[in-house]
């Protein structure tokens, strides 16, 4: 059973052009593995900006290519990154970054599996994200990032700086495991 919280909506296999890479967990430490969340979300920048060439002597279309390559590759390395710590590594599911690409948006879909415990404190955040004002929780999750270690600004960042629409979907994988997939919808 799936339990949908935000705007996340199923992807069909219609998409006209996409980019999934996939991670084992496990295969090496997560300190090695900062690295190449920044080299993947670069990599997937930098195809993501091959759908908008620029245009010579024309600097708007330059502007757009390197407004639209900043988003991806910041939202695609706080996905990676927000997948990679809160992975369960002892669970045999890959973590998974697809793009799809939209006439008028780009769609992140993010997947991980991770320990039902927190995956359940991960959908209490969410949820609170979902319902309440991206500005006032900012402010909140700065003070309660003091507090506990750790703070879900890059989420309330995607919302607040780059328009994105989020959504989640959080499936039961049975044996105290739980599968968070993330969705991150970019308007360009």
């Amino acid at each position: 059973m799936s339990d949908m919280v935000g705007r996340y909506r199923e992807c069909g296999a219609a998409t006209k052009e996409g980019l999934e890479l996939s991670f084992s967990a496990s295969s090496i430490p997560l300190k090695q593995r900062w690295r190449n969340n920044g080299l993947s979300a670069d990599f997937l920048a930098d195809y993501v900006t091959t759908f908008f060439p620029r245009v010579e002597n024309d600097p708007k279309s330059l502007a757009r290519q390197q407004e639209i390559r900043g988003a991806v590759n910041y939202i695609a390395n706080e996905l990676l990154e927000n997948a990679m710590k809160y992975s369960d590594e002892h669970l045999t599911q890959p973590i998974s970054i697809k793009l799809v690409m939209e006439a008028d948006s780009i769609l992140f879909v993010e997947s991980n599996a991770t320990n039902a415990a927190r995956g359940r404190a991960f959908q209490a955040f969410v949820t609170e994200l979902a319902t309440s004002d991206p500005t006032e929780l900012y402010v909140t999750q700065l003070e309660r990032g003091v507090e506990t270690g750790g703070s879900g600004l890059g989420l309330i960042t995607m919302v607040n700086d780059y328009g994105a629409q989020l959504g989640w979907k959080f499936d039961d994988l049975g044996d105290g495991a739980m599968r968070v997939t993330t969705q991150v919808l970019l308007e360009i």
